[in-house]
């Protein structure tokens, strides 16, 4: 069976189970939003009605939620297909969703059509599968700062995700380079920190510009609706609004917030060019206030028990010249680059307060300093082994990430036929050997691993979708299934019908030999 990610175990049975119009859809307490979910994905290409079962008059395909079906855990599923029944169980509704996701998988790949497939038998096979993921934070990064994507595509990418088995879209919404979330307290956010004059038009060494305006930004209802969208796949969206650094554009909208040495200071703007930047939110109460304006909004919008404050890649030279950074840390007892610690553990400890967890990069340990957290806040672990180390030897859960592995938006292969991207190469083989828990780093504390779209030079969304696949099948792969008997080979057998499947819903993958030609969607 082509199955993507690779269950836990498959077994093939003869026969098949047809679905025609008398098919009925049976879904007991718990599973009604995943019997929706399945008549939502089967219904434009088959015409399927799924009537429920007590009307049809044919064969049933029942879900249910049993909890003693313990073994599972929250996500977890059983799929039994017989001539007559297919049965899909779980311990909880999220398994469910996972599951219809499987069970779509095994109808012909014409089911993931957009539009009615003639001529077309549906049937599944007689399987007997058990499937339980390996991890519990299955993730996808999405920077939408560098460049704003359309509504529509976060909704895409959504379901992309969850037809993955992915569970968390990490939406990067904040940088120097735009903001893109809409904060009523502070509506020069968007009215001027959305828009930049220019953008980079080549690699970052060149200094080229193509003096195009760029912007936009989504408003709290957009992102409600698409919090409500992913919910319903098993997805939960975390927002990130980088803090202290990645802050151009909130000091651009509002330049009295920036780190200031004495003296005239010239005109801030949006900032058209990537990498890091040195303008950082000051340490003043007026900062921290900010800070928690802007949370407030976000913990309205986002449900996530996880808000992503960043942390990443904070340069303290303009703290070194403001005097009310000296200040800060003379009151404190800190050296003034020992501020990055105290400010990361500010935001952390008014978010534990109000009922949520931080994630940060693993800057906010490595050079903020590991007793600048107090207990609960997460780590995003990009910088290698060292991160993830100082993380679990300082009691904080990870998510590992690391740039050499989990970055897509690193090239795919060397060669100049390779579209412009970051200068290191990650392949489709690396990805998927990846193993986010070897033996020096397995237990609880491991919540995880996810791919990074970074997107300095994905400026579309079918740039983004390139780079994306299918790195990412493999990533979730890694995230979801045992890395026992994983074998690259194997994988491939299977990758290979599933580009099939996202050929019928048009994903603009990365060939696996890019010499041949994509069949049509």
């Amino acid at each position: 069976m082509d199955l993507i990610p690779r269950p836990l175990s498959a077994h093939r049975r003869a026969g098949s189970f047809p679905l025609t119009p008398t098919t009925g859809l049976s879904a007991g307490e718990g599973a009604q939003e995943a019997a929706g979910l399945l008549r939502d994905l089967l219904r434009p290409a088959t015409g399927l009605p799924l009537a429920p079962a007590g009307i049809a008059r044919g064969n049933t395909i029942d879900l249910a939620v049993d909890g003693a079906a313990r073994e599972l855990g929250a996500e977890g599923y059983r799929l039994d297909v017989t001539p007559e029944r297919a049965s899909l169980v779980a311990a909880a509704p999220a398994g469910l969703v996972h599951g219809v996701q499987t069970l779509r998988q095994l109808l012909p790949p014409e089911v993931w059509s957009a539009r009615p497939a003639a001529g077309v038998r549906w049937e599944l096979p007689c399987v007997s599968v058990r499937d339980v993921p390996r991890f519990r934070w299955r993730g996808a990064h999405l920077d939408v700062a560098r460049w704003w994507m359309p509504t529509a595509f976060l909704f895409r990418y959504v379901d992309l995700l969850a037809a993955h088995k992915l569970n968390v879209l990490h939406l990067h919404l904040t940088d120097d380079q735009g903001w893109r979330i809409e904060i009523n307290r502070y509506p020069l956010l968007t009215e001027a920190g959305a828009w930049r004059s220019r953008s980079m038009a080549g690699a970052l060494a060149e200094d080229r510009y193509d003096d195009v305006p760029h912007g936009g930004h989504y408003t709290q209802g957009e992102l409600r609706d698409l919090v409500a969208y992913a919910a319903r796949r098993g997805i939960t969206v975390v927002p990130e609004i980088d803090l202290p650094g990645h802050t151009q554009a909130a000091i651009a909208a509002y330049p009295s917030l920036g780190a200031r040495p004495p003296g005239p200071d010239e005109r801030v703007e949006v900032s058209p060019r990537w990498g890091v930047h040195e303008r950082i939110l000051d340490v003043s109460d007026a900062s921290l206030e900010f800070c928690h304006g802007v949370l407030e909004e976000v913990l309205d919008i986002f449900p996530s028990r996880y808000i992503h404050i960043g942390g990443d890649e904070v340069p303290t030279t303009r703290w070194e010249g403001s005097p009310v950074a000296r200040r800060r840390a003379r009151e404190l007892g800190l050296a003034v680059g020992q501020l990055h610690g105290w400010f990361t553990g500010q935001l952390h400890d008014w978010l534990r307060a109000r009922g949520r967890r931080m994630v940060g990069w693993d800057d906010v340990l490595l050079h903020g300093g590991a007793k600048s957290l107090s207990e609960g806040a997460v780590i995003m672990s990009w910088l290698g082994a060292e991160g993830a180390a100082a993380a679990t030897a300082a009691g904080h859960e990870v998510i590992m990430t690391p740039y050499d592995s989990t970055y897509l938006d690193y090239g795919q292969a060397e060669g100049p036929e390779e579209p412009l991207s970051m200068g290191h190469v990650t392949t489709l083989e690396k990805v998927y050997g990846y193993d986010p828990a070897p033996g020096s780093m397995t237990g609880a504390q491991i919540m995880g691993t996810q791919g990074q779209v970074w997107t300095e030079y994905l400026p579309t969304p079918e740039r983004v979708e390139y780079a994306a696949f299918p790195r990412l099948c493999a990533l979730a792969e890694v995230a979801w299934s045992s890395p026992s008997g994983r074998d690259y080979e194997e994988f491939l057998g299977r990758l290979r019908p599933h580009l099939a499947r996202l050929d019928r819903i048009g994903v603009g993958y990365r060939p696996l030999d890019p010499a041949s030609p994509r069949p049509h969607a």
